[in-house]
């Protein structure tokens, strides 16, 4: 009886302690939250993220946890969509902010988007840091619960999502680069 009193206690004891600590990481991205991030819902415990494939442009199987390890920005775009076209300069020069760092920023074209129009786009807005991979079938978008475009979902090096923005924003603002790099110290 003893025994399981002490065990009893030692778990809520941890359990305990463990709830400040993801509380307070929700405080600290919350208070960096100004601007177009805003509309950043941050989660109060990471979510698991989908195990859906997707492709690489060229059609080389992909799944999130290929990019365990790292932080990832997971951008939910197509070529039709004109707030997804209007945030795309911002997240090439996010991408650019941190290449080699750590952070993966990961623009995914859901349902039908053509090879032609996106490499069209990607020219005409000069997009030179992203390389977009492919959902045709919605399949990763539909299994992590993307009912519109666009959507960025920031995913921790864990593979958890800590956090979720619906619609366009300034991916290249102090507040965005702040955010994830306080993700990325994590």
């Amino acid at each position: 009886m003893l025994k399981n009193l002490v065990a009893a206690t030692l778990y809520t004891a941890l359990g305990l302690c463990a709830i400040p600590a993801s509380a307070a990481d929700k405080a600290t991205l919350d208070a960096l939250r100004t601007g177009d991030m805003k509309k950043l819902a941050v989660h109060s415990t990471p979510e698991a993220v989908s195990d859906e494939g997707f492709t690489t442009f060229d059609g080389a199987p992909l799944a999130l946890a290929d990019y365990r390890g790292d932080v990832v920005l997971l951008n939910f775009w197509a070529t039709w969509c004109a707030p997804c076209r209007h945030e795309m300069p911002a997240l090439d020069a996010l991408a650019e902010h941190f290449e080699g760092r750590g952070v993966h920023v990961l623009p995914v074209a859901t349902g039908h988007n053509p090879k032609p129009a996106i490499e069209r786009f990607f020219e005409e807005a000069e997009i030179a840091h992203l390389e977009t991979a492919l959902d045709p079938k919605s399949t990763l978008a539909r299994d992590m619960a993307v009912l519109g475009l666009p959507v960025t979902v920031i995913i921790d090096r864990d593979g958890n999502e800590v956090a979720r923005l619906q619609g366009d924003a300034d991916w290249a603002s102090d507040a965005a680069i702040a955010i994830l790099e306080t993700v990325a110290a994590e």
